[in-house]
């Protein structure tokens, strides 16, 4: 296994930025000042001397250009995690999200002269609403995980508010995203986890043995991180709800129910949205992530503030717009996020995508998502292993380990990116051992998924006949298997430092 030092030293044979430098290139030529010149700056701000390389516009592009080829994208090919992370972003997102009327605004504007943006933000709760059948939402929280923090804040702050205090487990299923004990824990509260039964559901029988007047609510993922769309969901709900608990609904794998099943309509009390996987929010690389949070009635009090309101009506037959303005709900949990949430960021982005799709586009994503992902499994069953084996929704799981052969789930997916497809989500679910969590989404095609499929099968046998070339994979690859644990222990983040660092710290 190459160490991380000796793929550092070789990057570094690729002339960086400063190399590339020369004294008096330049590539821009800034603009004679419009405004009457600033007082000299303090001294105490100001330094001697600033190493920034000096470069033609060229030399610019080009290093740049040259670092984003070194990178897999999805708009190079096939991501077999898809809406966990990188679902395909139409680039129509990316033009209205460049409109000046969206781009050039700054959130401490008079709200007289952001209406368009408020009437959008307006809208978009509104429709988030109609989609999962909720009371309420917010577009405040900044991504899945800090929308998850705030359901659970609301969940707790409902029970405070009646009195009753010895509410302190949150029931959490063993298929659940890894974030929603995080976010339990996070608030002090205990976790108790129920098992999976044999079909992929929740255990009802460890469930009734969980529920008691103690319980704050379960956080249910549904479709689980297994791809299943648990067959008593109902009853789950009906005995949470029955000794007092609130139902909290993990939105990560929305995409898999657009237009089919709204969560509300289950008996939901609240659920985060994840506008970076369901509608096409670009992710990956820490953003920008959308994390809206869906509420019942029961809970619109205590949604965080300010949410986008109707401040003062209009009039359709004078041709008045509504005055769009915040609004504080009763018993708000305060304030998630500077400002009001990632406006360009996310929020024009989901709106346009929910917009250009319109409900039946929706559903058709919902159902393209899950034909596409029961094909798969369909294709490599009796290969690999389906631990839990029906139908699924958006994605499946198959193990990554073959009888007779050392190699594992890690070996295969490297291997795959030899035959330029990126990895699935590797060993997660953690029920499943050397798990592959394969998701294609809706947007790939039948060849796609076939020559992932052959791939697939094309590895199996690799594993059989030749297990080192999978363990020592990937081979085509600018640099070979790192060492991931070091990598991500002894972080470098950057390598090249200036001749005089020292000095200048």
């Amino acid at each position: 296994m190459a160490d991380i030092s000796t793929a550092l030293d070789a990057i570094i044979v690729e002339p960086t930025v400063f190399e590339l430098s020369s004294p008096g290139r330049t590539g821009t030529t800034m603009p004679a000042a419009d405004v009457p010149a600033a007082d000299s700056l303090p001294e105490h701000l100001l330094r001697s001397e600033l190493p920034l390389p000096e470069l033609a516009e060229v030399d610019v592009v080009r290093h740049f250009t040259r670092l984003s080829q070194f990178n897999y994208s999805v708009d190079e090919g096939f991501y077999p995690l898809g809406s966990c992370t990188m679902k395909y972003n139409p680039k129509i997102n990316e033009d209205t999200c460049r409109l000046p009327g969206f781009l050039f605004t700054h959130p401490l504007q008079p709200i007289e002269t952001v209406q368009g943006n408020l009437a959008l933000m307006f809208e978009l709760q509104e429709w988030l609403k109609e989609i999962s059948g909720f009371a309420g939402v917010t577009l405040q929280p900044a991504a899945g995980a800090q929308g998850e923090f705030s359901g659970v804040l609301m969940m707790a702050a409902y029970h405070k508010m009646r009195g009753d205090t010895k509410r302190v487990k949150m029931l959490i299923p063993d298929a659940a995203h890894g974030t929603n004990p995080a976010s339990v824990g996070m608030l002090g509260m205990q976790v108790v986890t129920i098992p999976s039964d044999e079909r992929g559901n929740v255990n009802l029988e460890a469930l009734k043995a969980a529920c008691d007047d103690t319980v704050v609510g379960m956080m249910l993922t549904n479709p689980n991180t297994l791809g299943l769309f648990d067959e008593h969901v109902e009853e789950v709900i009906r005995l949470v709800k029955d000794c007092g608990g609130l139902m909290y609904g993990d939105g990560a794998n929305l995409n898999a129910l657009l237009g089919i099943v709204r969560p509300g309509d289950l008996g939901f009390d609240v659920m985060h949205f994840n506008l970076h996987k369901t509608f096409a929010v670009p992710h990956g690389g820490g953003g920008p992530g959308s994390g809206p949070v869906g509420v019942s009635e029961r809970l619109l009090d205590f949604l965080p503030n300010p949410l986008v309101g109707i401040i003062e009506e209009g009039d359709e037959e004078e041709d008045l717009a509504p005055l769009y303005g915040f609004v504080t709900p009763k018993h708000s949990i305060g304030r998630m996020k500077a400002f009001h949430g990632h406006f360009g960021g996310g929020l024009v982005r989901a709106y346009t995508y929910i917009a250009m799709h319109g409900p039946d586009g929706l559903k058709d994503i919902a159902q393209h998502a899950v034909l596409n992902a029961n094909y798969l499994q369909a294709k490599l069953r009796g290969t690999y292993r389906i631990p839990f084996d029906r139908i699924c929704m958006h994605e499946f799981v198959a193990e990554g380990r073959f009888e007779g052969s050392d190699v594992r789930a890690l070996d295969i997916s490297k291997r795959l990116i030899d035959y330029k497809f990126h990895p699935p989500t590797n060993y997660f679910p953690l029920i499943v051992p050397e798990a592959l969590m394969i998701e294609p989404t809706e947007t790939e095609n039948k060849d796609t998924l076939d020559r992932f499929v052959e791939a697939m099968l094309k590895i199996a046998e690799e594993a059989q006949s030749d297990p080192e070339l999978l363990k020592s994979a990937p081979h085509t690859t600018r640099f070979g298997r790192m060492d991931e644990v070091k990598a991500a222990r002894e972080l470098i983040l950057c390598c090249w430092l200036p001749e005089n660092y020292e000095s200048l710290t």
